[in-house]
């Protein structure tokens, strides 16, 4: 038998009295999602190939957003409402430069969707309630503590990413519920300098709901954003003081296959030297779309080295799921 998630301390549960909105009706839009990945799919290594989190139903006929490392290669999904009903569930899209994933619920009856709200219309400061399934047991009295830009090691950027703490010990795909009771943004993360980049705090990273809208009607036509797709080198970096080394890489990816080792320091792509994380992405997705060759200029050995990789889509390198 799976463990359960712990529950939340009572006296950090929210209460239906503090808020001007049906609680108990909001929170069970939130479903729990399992989902089974096959053995030799690319991600199974890294993301494993049992994952479980959240859903929220944000539309009639079941319609469910979640965080898309839990949908990524799925061959089984299935979810269980708010009153433990287990359901079926195919994956609509996922799309990865948001890191948003759609689900359809097969069988929707008794789903209530949440009224998707404006997370740009969030303060820092302000009093916020991030929710899994399970009611007010999973739910969590939580604080917008900063509201900034996120880098991520497996080549991901937001903008804005919204950061709160205290963090949910449950969070991925979990619902950022505004004060107003609508959906303000899709937990993805657990970190440990929420307030700041160097500030020690626990907290969750959130994405923010407003980057949904340009993308759904193509994730629910096609299943992917009809965006073009960025160059993906398959590289995990990691930054300290402005440095960015690489951390690790996919088996088999572009960066691995051109020569790239582990410790090498990224010092210049196309020439230009880089800052950080955030601005290595920047450079190297402003060469052109997935397939560009990416000079990069690196550290090793006491030496400098020029490495040119040809990217690749990393959605070209994932096993397609059961579209609904």
């Amino acid at each position: 038998m799976e463990e359960l998630p712990p529950k939340i301390p009572t006296g950090m549960q929210p209460d239906p009295k503090d808020v001007s909105f049906d609680l108990d009706l909001a929170l069970s839009s939130v479903v729990s999602v399992r989902t089974e990945i096959p053995d030799d799919a690319f991600t199974a290594g890294s993301l494993g190939t049992v994952r479980r989190g959240h859903g929220v139903v944000i539309a009639e006929g079941g319609l469910i957003l979640t965080i898309g490392y839990l949908i990524i290669e799925a061959a089984s999904i299935w979810m269980l409402d708010a009153n433990g009903r287990a359901i079926p569930g195919d994956v609509v899209g996922y799309d990865q430069e948001t890191g948003f994933g759609l689900i359809r619920a097969l069988d929707p009856a008794g789903l209530t969707p949440l009224p998707i709200g404006q997370s740009g219309d969030l303060s820092v400061g302000e009093k916020v309630i991030f929710a899994g399934n399970g009611g007010r047991t999973q739910a969590l009295k939580s604080r917008v503590v900063s509201i900034r830009e996120f880098a991520g090691y497996w080549e991901y950027l937001l903008d804005q990413a919204i950061f709160t703490s205290p963090p949910h010990p449950f969070w991925g795909g979990g619902a950022l519920i505004g004060a107003d009771g609508t959906l303000l943004g899709i937990g993805s993360l657990f970190v440990q300098d929420s307030a700041t980049p160097s500030e020690p705090l626990d907290g969750n990273m959130v994405v923010p709901i407003d980057i949904l809208e340009p993308i759904i009607k193509d994730l629910m036509t096609s299943g992917r954003s009809q965006k073009p797709k960025r160059p993906w080198l398959g590289m995990f970096s990691a930054e300290a003081t402005g440095q960015v080394l690489v951390a690790g890489m996919w088996d088999g990816g572009p960066a691995e296959a051109a020569g790239l080792e582990i410790g090498d320091l990224v010092m210049e792509v196309d020439g230009t030297p880089i800052t950080g994380m955030a601005d290595m992405l920047r450079h190297i997705w402003a060469l052109g779309e997935a397939g560009v060759e990416v000079p990069l200029i690196i550290f090793r050995d006491r030496g400098i080295k020029e490495i040119r990789v040809p990217s690749a889509s990393r959605e070209d390198f994932y096993k397609t799921p059961r579209l609904h």
